[in-house]
């Protein structure tokens, strides 16, 4: 999970007076500086590329240590089960797409080859509507494929694909072999996953704490962030059988019995009467537990003089327990099947997303090939490279687009001159090598900021095109970096086949579906309390991502941000409700029946709810309340 952007208060006055999509390209994301994720990058691409100059292989090895810059781009901070998904994926998906690419490339003519990007380019931008895991693999997908059937290198597809499974492969063993500098008491393989879980129980104890307060929706908030990322951090295959599973089992054990803490923290925020500082020290404890591998030992009990105290009280004994048993513990994930998968690629967001992909990268990749066939552009070598960066400006996942043009258009330009200067001094290939794991290094810390991260790929891809023997290529970096940009301007702002706002509509209605399937369960279904809370980190989870999806939409320019105006206050209806939803099944477990507060404050939600999912034009259905409670 990638850092909330921090920025002083009197950067953050000044950005406020900047418009939206110009405020959004200045910003940066702060935090510690991953230490381990700059050791595996510096030991990536440069040391592949260092073998393979040595073993007089450069084409095999610039693969490679392409193929482990993708990997590095993917490699955020987490566990390490979900790096295994999250690096192994994209690379498995982009080796085939370099075999595609390859095999088109050397068979078909320039009309036949931008007909097959464009219909992959398609395929992939349905794909990553789906999540963030599927949103890396259909980048790779079309970039090597795009690398496949451009880059002059002498080797077959398969060998070509083989190589790239290798580079990316290389930095995913980096990532499960090394140990994280300060890990965390215990097995190091499960630093990141002890460390998520703790950080669920802090965020427990400072709901609790801002209780009664303006800060109490900002860390409810928190605390959702918090669980999705443990419940990610968790999720995937298992890293060691025999002793290890030990470990995992109590993990997941500490996970489990945070919900109905959380929970009751949820509650107490709803009810908004201020709590004594005892009542978050028990999570407190409970998250240093987590940290340093330890048992509770007593926990401080908190007044039980409403439900929802008695529900926080007993959820710090069941804690308690379930620290001391260590047994099992389900993460109460998301299960969807290939139909829900499919349902998302293919509705209205995967739609729209994908039409826009395959428009900038078929368009890209024509220009592209236009350029290469004609005489004043001297056969450059290079094209593939439009297309490639008109995947990246594309994806919505790095901010508004015109933030994501401005901060490519800079970062290449700076890139490119800085890459020039030193390319005049630096010996080769040896001083090119350094450089490309030094950008290894710090492609890790670039990722805070579109702009860095663009200025630090581009030196690591000239340098990579020196190493194999070319000119330098800076200018034309720069030239088909800015051609990408107006493409995908264009294309961007193009009217498509149905309502604009898909993808935000898609995940407002997802959200919708998710709090109304929670609400039900709470009124009408089973007291099943695992279910409850499957249902209850769903409806959180869709929402998050409903808000994130419609906080990038508000930074667009004017012209494409009025096609979703008014989600934002969809969505916080929505927060309430799942929040009044949260406070009704505590106080439902404790009394039986709803206080008419409850119902007061469910029936004002609804109401709300409807009228705003009517104006515009959702979908989605929202539940009546019951006549009895």
């Amino acid at each position: 999970m990638s850092p909330r952007p921090h920025i002083p208060a009197r950067a953050s006055a000044s950005l406020a007076a900047l418009p939206p999509w110009l405020a959004h390209a200045l910003r940066a994301q702060r935090g510690p500086v991953p230490w381990s994720a700059v050791t595996r990058g510096a030991l990536a691409a440069g040391p592949l590329l260092l073998v393979s100059v040595l073993a007089d292989r450069i084409s095999l090895g610039v693969v490679a240590a392409i193929a482990a810059m993708l990997a590095g781009i993917n490699d955020r901070p987490g566990s390490r089960r979900t790096a295994v998904k999250r690096l192994g994926a994209p690379a498995l998906v982009g080796a085939g797409g370099l075999l595609v690419g390859t095999y088109v490339g050397d068979h078909v003519g320039a009309v036949a080859l931008t007909a097959v990007l464009t219909g992959l380019g398609l395929l992939a931008g349905g794909m990553s509507a789906i999540g963030p895991v599927a949103s890396g693999a259909g980048t790779q997908l079309l970039v090597a494929a795009a690398i496949g059937a451009g880059m002059p290198v002498p080797e077959a597809g398969w060998i070509r694909a083989l190589a790239f499974l290798a580079g990316a492969g290389w930095l995913l063993a980096l990532r499960l072999v090394l140990p994280t500098p300060g890990a965390m008491t215990g097995d190091f393989r499960f630093d990141g996953e002890r460390d998520a879980v703790a950080r669920v129980y802090d965020a427990v104890a400072e709901l609790l704490d801002a209780v009664g307060t303006g800060q109490a929706t900002a860390r409810r908030a928190a605390l959702t962030a918090a669980l999705d990322h443990a419940q990610d951090a968790l999720a995937g295959p298992r890293l060691r059988r025999g002793a290890g599973s030990a470990a995992e089992r109590r993990l997941h054990a500490q996970y489990a019995a945070a919900l109905p803490l959380a929970e009751a923290a949820t509650a107490l925020a709803w009810a908004a009467e201020p709590l004594s500082e005892r009542a978050s020290a028990g999570p407190r404890r409970l998250a240093a537990a987590v940290r340093e591998n330890t048992h509770t030992g007593p926990l401080p009990a908190p007044s039980r003089s409403a439900p929802a105290l008695r529900a926080l009280d007993d959820a710090l004994l069941h804690a308690a327990d379930a620290f001391d048993q260590g047994s099992g513990g389900d993460l109460h994930a998301r299960r969807r099947g290939a139909r829900d998968l499919l349902r998302t690629a293919f509705g209205a967001g995967g739609r729209e997303y994908g039409l826009r992909v395959a428009l900038s990268f078929g368009a890209g990749a024509a220009v592209a090939q236009a350029l290469y066939h004609s005489q004043w552009y001297g056969r450059h070598t290079h094209w593939y490279w439009l297309p490639a960066t008109a995947v990246f400006l594309v994806k919505p996942d790095l901010g508004p687009l015109v933030s994501r043009v401005l901060c490519r258009a800079a970062g290449t330009v700076l890139g490119a001159l800085f890459f020039a200067g030193l390319a005049a001094v630096l010996p080769r290939p040896e001083g090119l090598v350094a450089l490309v794991a030094l950008c290894g290094a710090l492609i890790p810390v670039s990722t805070r900021h579109f702009a860095a991260q663009t200025a630090v790929v581009t030196v690591l891809v000239l340098s990579l095109v020196m190493v194999g023997g070319e000119p330098q290529a800076s200018a034309a970096r720069i030239a088909e970096t800015l051609l990408a940009c107006a493409i995908v301007l264009i294309v961007g702002h193009l009217p498509m086949p149905g309502e604009r706002g898909g993808q935000v509509r898609a995940r407002l209605a997802a959200a919708v579906d998710a709090a109304h399937a929670y609400l039900t369960h709470v009124l009408d279904g089973p007291d099943d309390r695992a279910v409850r809370w499957t249902l209850r980190r769903e409806a959180y989870r869709a929402l998050a991502e409903a808000r994130t999806t419609i906080a990038l939409a508000a930074h667009e320019l004017p012209a494409v941000a009025r096609h979703t105006e008014g989600t934002d206050e969809v969505a916080a209806v929505l927060e309430r409700l799942v929040d009044t939803t949260t406070a009704c099944a505590v106080h439902l477990d404790d009394t039986g029946r709803l206080g008419a507060r409850h119902r007061e404050r469910l029936a004002e939600l609804l109401d709300e709810l409807a009228a705003g999912r009517d104006r515009l034009g959702l979908r989605a259905p929202v539940p009546d309340l019951p006549v009895a409670g």
